[in-house]
């Protein structure tokens, strides 16, 4: 190490002596061995993210945007300037991706403080995203989920009853592809949700959701045309994976014989839904037609109710109860609002 002036590399000297005595005495331990960045990348893959249902979400991350941008870097080199220079050439990208990519960062770092290949965590300081979004896209009317319907009864009978399943539970791609005739009641009109892709569902709790009146008989009608112990095999009788073309290729084609427009959203064109969104289907609707927001956060599985709370505006009259409850007007805002004020006053004799 070199330095420009004789004082820097006293100080330096001053301080290095000092930590060797701090040592030494036993009141500091040893600095961590260097270890690049791509070690940690390793451990994770095989010893974290194995153990998660989206394991393939964090090597997709990893693989993508982690690796490329930090793979060069010893783990102790890692700091505020390089997070920060990663979020800047990220800033194309919708800030709550952003977001997800560097909570995945300060997981790993965080484990490569225990593993002791890291003596500090740099602060990472994520871009603010907004807790819900009320701009979230769904089916909006009921002719809308009736033509989408329609045009996926023309696509294929299973087709049909898979979104129509989607749409009227809020269950998630991976909990329909799971499901198995044994978690479906007629008798108590209830569907067990305990599996998805590759294991237990997402939050690893068991739940229950009605059958309701709308998708009873599409269930009835597809327990009689199979045999297969899953609700919606695929047409080899396995489950879909996460990549079947029910979810994208088969799910665009319906919607484009339904006639949906492409619309922009987050300054890109895209599809005016995408199959997720079937999930927020069900939610808005069960909302607009004055459902439970507490059943809701049961059915849709959420940990908690402020996630459901994204779908409170869509209550009707979620206001009406409200607009007096601070009382009466009292303050005149125009000439015009005065005089409606004291006609009304005089006419009571107040």
């Amino acid at each position: 190490m070199t330095f420009r002036r004789w004082r820097d590399a006293e100080a330096y000297e001053r301080k290095m002596k000092s930590e060797q005595e701090e040592i030494s005495r036993g009141l500091r331990g040893l600095p961590p061995p260097p270890k690049p960045f791509e070690a940690i990348c390793s451990y994770w893959m095989a010893n974290r993210a194995s153990q998660k249902r989206s394991g393939f979400h964090d090597e997709s991350i990893i693989r993508a945007h982690l690796r490329p941008a930090f793979g060069a870097f010893m783990l102790h080199e890692i700091g505020v300037v390089q997070i920060d220079k990663f979020v800047v050439d990220r800033s194309h990208l919708n800030k709550k991706t952003v977001a997800n990519h560097l909570t995945l960062l300060g997981a790993m770092l965080n484990v490569a403080k225990e593993l002791g290949w890291l003596a500090v965590v740099p602060r990472i300081r994520k871009p603010k995203v907004r807790m819900f979004v009320n701009d979230f896209s769904y089916l909006r009317t009921d002719e809308e989920i009736r033509t989408f319907l329609v045009a996926a009864s023309d696509e294929d009978a299973k087709v049909f009853a898979f979104y129509a399943t989607a749409i009227y539970t809020g269950m998630r791609a991976g909990e329909l592809a799971g499901l198995h005739w044994g978690d479906v009641s007629f008798e108590r009109r209830l569907i067990t949700v305990q599996r998805s892709f590759s294991g237990p569902t997402k939050a690893e709790d068991v739940r229950y959701v009605p059958i309701l009146d709308p998708l009873l008989p599409v269930l009835r009608e597809r327990r009689l045309a199979t045999s297969n112990r899953l609700v919606f095999p695929n047409d080899a009788g396995e489950m879909f994976d996460q990549s079947a073309r029910v979810f994208q290729e088969g799910f665009h084609r319906v919607l484009k014989r339904a006639g949906f427009p492409m619309i922009e959203r987050d300054r890109k064109v895209r599809r005016y839904i995408r199959f997720h969104d079937l999930r927020h289907t069900f939610a808005s609707h069960w909302v607009m037609r004055g459902g439970d927001l507490f059943k809701l956060q049961k059915i849709l599985g959420h940990k908690t109710v402020q996630m459901t709370m994204r779908y409170a505006h869509l209550a009707p009259n979620a206001f009406s109860g409200d607009f007096g409850r601070l009382g009466p007007p009292r303050c005149a805002a125009s000439p015009i609002t005065q005089a409606t004020f004291k006609t009304s006053a005089e006419g009571t004799g107040t």
